[in-house]
C-alpha cells in the first residue's frame, strides 16, 4: 500500500511539472474521450437490448407458431439469413384481423393486425433459433394489405408490424421495407407479411 501510494505521489508530482501546454492537451484528450464514451451508452444498449426481456417489459407473450396453409413451410434458413413465409394474423386474435381496410378493418385496426402479424413472425423465428437473441438484424418487411379500391395507407399500416420491431430490437429492428395493397389475401386476412432476418453464425 504504501508502494503503490508513493507511486502515486510521484507520478502526481512529474504531471505537476509538465510544462501549462502539454497538461492542457491531457485535460482535451481525457474530455474528449469521455464525451465519446458517454455518447455510445445508448447506442450500446440498443446494439445489446434483450429482445427477450423486453417482450416481458411490454407484457406480450408470443403465440404458438402459425402453421402453413399450403404445401410449404414457414420459414428457410439460408446462411447467415432466415427467410421467413408470408404469415397472417394468428393466435387467439386471428379472427378479429380479417377483411378489407377501407370497409371491415379501420386503418388503426390494420395497424393492430400488422403488429399481431408480427408477434407471429417472431413466434416462427423463436422456433426456428430457439432464442430472439440470436437475431443479428431484421433486413426487410414486405407488408401486404387486403384493402379497398383506392386506398393508399398501406405504409400506416405496416408501421404496425414496424413499429414493434424496433420497440424490440431497438437498432438491429430497423429495416427495409415495402408496404403494397392487395385485392383479396389467404383467408380474407387484413394483412399479410414476409421478413428477412440475419442471425448469427453458431
Amino acid at each position: 500500500m504504501n508502494y503503490l501510494c508513493k507511486s502515486l505521489s510521484a507520478n502526481a508530482v512529474r504531471t505537476a511539472r509538465l510544462p501549462w501546454r502539454v497538461k492542457r492537451q491531457i485535460i482535451l484528450f481525457a474530455f474528449a474521450l469521455a464525451v465519446m464514451l458517454y455518447s455510445a451508452i445508448p447506442l450500446f444498449a440498443q446494439q445489446n437490448s434483450d429482445p427477450e426481456q423486453r417482450l416481458k417489459e411490454l407484457d406480450l407473450v408470443l403465440p404458438s407458431p402459425a402453421r402453413p396453409i399450403a404445401n410449404y413451410v414457414p420459414a428457410v434458413r439460408t446462411g447467415n439469413l432466415l427467410f421467413l413465409a408470408g404469415h397472417g394474423p394468428c393466435g387467439e386474435l386471428s379472427e378479429k384481423f380479417r377483411g378489407k381496410v377501407g370497409r371491415e378493418q379501420t386503418v388503426e385496426e390494420g395497424y393492430e393486425a400488422a403488429r399481431q402479424t408480427a408477434l407471429c413472425l417472431l413466434a416462427t423465428v423463436k422456433a426456428e433459433l430457439g432464442d430472439l437473441n440470436k437475431v443479428k438484424r431484421i433486413v426487410r418487411v414486405f407488408g401486404m394489405v387486403n384493402t379497398v379500391e383506392g386506398f393508399t395507407q398501406q405504409p400506416q399500416v405496416i408501421n404496425g408490424c414496424s413499429d414493434l420491431l424496433v420497440t424490440i430490437f431497438g437498432d438491429r429492428g430497423k429495416h427495409a421495407r415495402a408496404a403494397v395493397g392487395m385485392a383479396s389475401l389467404p383467408l380474407n386476412w387484413t394483412v399479410e407479411i414476409e421478413m428477412v432476418v440475419e442471425v448469427t453464425g453458431e
